[in-house]
Order: C-alpha cells, then structure tokens, then sequence
C-alpha cells in the first residue's frame, strides 16, 4: 500500500537516513541534492511511503516546480527490498499523481556514479530522455537530468 508519509515513523527516518548517506557516498557533499526530514516537509512536496503489512519497502517524492513542471525527489528502496518492484510501484504512483495534477513535465536531478545505474534504467524504462539541467541546478561531472514529457499522455 502507497500512502503519504508519516514523518515521525522510524522506519521512514531509518530509510531517509539510508537515502542521505547513500547520496553522499557516491556525490560529492555540494553535489548531493537529497532532501532531509525537514526539508521534504514543504508544502509543494508530497512525500509518500510504500508498505507490505507494517514494513517499509520504499519512498518517493514528487515536488512541484510550477503549475505544469514537477520534480521527482527522493526515491529509495529499503536495501533488503531491492528487485522485487517497490520502486517500479512508486514510480508509478508518482506519475499517476502528477498526471492527476495535469503537469506537463516531470523532471529528476540524478547522480553519474554507477551505484545509480539501476535507476537511471527505471527512469528509461518509463521514457524520461536525458537533458539539461532544470530549475536552480548547475550541471557538473556529478549529476544529470532526466525529464518526462506528460502533455501527450
């Protein structure tokens, strides 16, 4: 079950915590764009948790930019779930929830490391297409940009 997250959870703290220290292991610290607790509290950021019974399997993010952009943030798989479809779910939630908000594009801010492979072939698989950088991001030899035309869906 997907459902908007409940920031006092600690499982939810244990798998940001994992998020963070992920990001800043393979991105330099000013090259890590990862939100903490507090900063995915914002009012344009919707934060939502992916359950199996009472365990924690993944979470999302989806933060709007403007009436019709949109930013994915914040996507991870709990290590000891990763290739049974948590984040192809959330993925999928996410995109519902941005066609539901009629954005016409979607946007993700990604590192270049090889430890986020995985996910840049999830982002592919769904037709985000490489591209500039977007908002207030500076491209580097740390980060890339993908983004998802929703106007024709």
């Amino acid at each position: 079950m997907i459902r908007l997250a409940e920031f006092d959870d600690m499982q939810v703290q244990d798998l940001l915590r994992i998020h963070l220290h992920g990001m800043h292991k393979n991105s330099p610290i000013e090259h890590s764009f990862a939100l903490d607790l507090t900063a995915l509290q914002q009012p344009e950021i919707s934060f939502f948790t992916l359950w199996e019974q009472n365990e924690l399997l993944a979470c999302g993010a989806i933060q709007e930019l403007s009436s019709t952009h949109a930013e994915l943030k914040s996507m991870r798989t709990h290590p000891k779930h990763l290739r049974k479809g948590a984040a192809t779910e959330m993925l999928k939630h996410l995109l519902m929830i941005a066609q539901q908000r009629k954005y016409q594009k979607l946007s993700l801010e990604t590192g270049t490391h090889l430890s986020f492979e995985p996910a840049i072939c999830l982002y592919k698989k769904f037709g985000f297409i490489k591209g500039a950088s977007f908002s207030e991001y500076q491209e580097s030899d740390f980060n890339q940009f993908y983004h998802l035309d929703l106007s024709t869906q």
